[in-house]
């Protein structure tokens, strides 16, 4: 079974403490993920600190990603970066559609899927964030936002050749406060984004080519209740990231579950 550990260091680092955690989790977990044909670890640093962690994981088995994206290659866009800098950076991965920046910046599905569909021209593979808050939850609508920005994000999009679409399921409301919800409750969510998908693109694509993961407060103590769920197929990690010994031992709970 696939698995994903992915780390989003948000902007809690420095350059400097980036490129020591980076160096620290590569140098205890790059022989057994590059040995491991069905994980992958993936660090994403802030944009500014990407020269360094990509120093540091390049020829291993842990990868590179992006917090965010554009979704044109250039441009008079102040303050955002292309995918095409991804790209030259090492990149192989990219998070769009967060919470946080949906929350806090304003960004649409629209957006999201402009996004996506960028970074598929530029081989680097999404890393979708779907979820409700707690107000649509209580409502009654979480299906129905989980579908949507599912729907949303994918139209007209697949990935091709070796390209991979990771969607991470994060229900806003649980996100930094340390409290996971239930694996069967999670599990329930990522089967509703699997018959999404199915309904999107040929089954033999989903397989091959798409993954469903749990991300909002999950560290080493729950790990493995959610990777025990067979349509859970890893987790998009916050706060233990930034904790070298908490990600290493998810790491190795990823890989021994996988």
């Amino acid at each position: 079974m696939k698995r994903y550990l992915i780390a989003n260091w948000k902007m809690q680092l420095t350059e400097a403490e980036s490129a020591k955690l980076a160096a620290d989790i590569v140098k205890r977990i790059a022989p057994q993920a590059a040995a491991a044909k069905d994980f992958t670890a993936v660090l994403c640093p802030s944009h500014l600190a990407m020269d360094e962690v990509s120093d540091a994981v390049r020829g291993t088995g842990v990868a590179l990603g992006g917090q965010d994206t554009f979704w044109e290659d250039k441009g008079a866009y102040t303050g955002e970066i292309s995918p095409m800098t991804l790209k030259e950076n090492g990149c192989s991965y990219c998070i769009v559609g967060h919470s946080e920046r949906r929350t806090h910046l304003g960004e649409t599905d629209a957006m999201v899927h402009r996004k996506t569909a960028a970074l598929l021209r530029r081989d680097i593979n999404p890393i979708i964030c779907v979820g409700e808050t707690k107000a649509e939850r209580d409502a009654g609508k979480r299906d129905s936002v989980i579908i949507g920005q599912v729907r949303a994000a994918l139209d007209g999009l697949r990935p091709v050749g070796t390209q991979v679409v990771i969607i991470a399921y994060e229900p806003v409301w649980v996100i930094g406060t340390g409290q996971a919800v239930e694996p069967g409750d999670a599990a329930e969510a990522h089967n509703l984004i699997r018959e999404t998908l199915l309904e999107m693109m040929p089954a033999d694509v989903v397989e091959r080519q798409c993954s469903v993961i749990y991300g909002g407060s999950v560290d080493s103590k729950n790990l493995a209740s959610f990777l025990k769920m067979p349509v859970i197929e890893g987790a998009l990690v916050g706060g233990a990231s930034l904790n070298a010994d908490e990600f290493v031992r998810m790491s190795e709970l990823a890989m021994d579950l996988g």
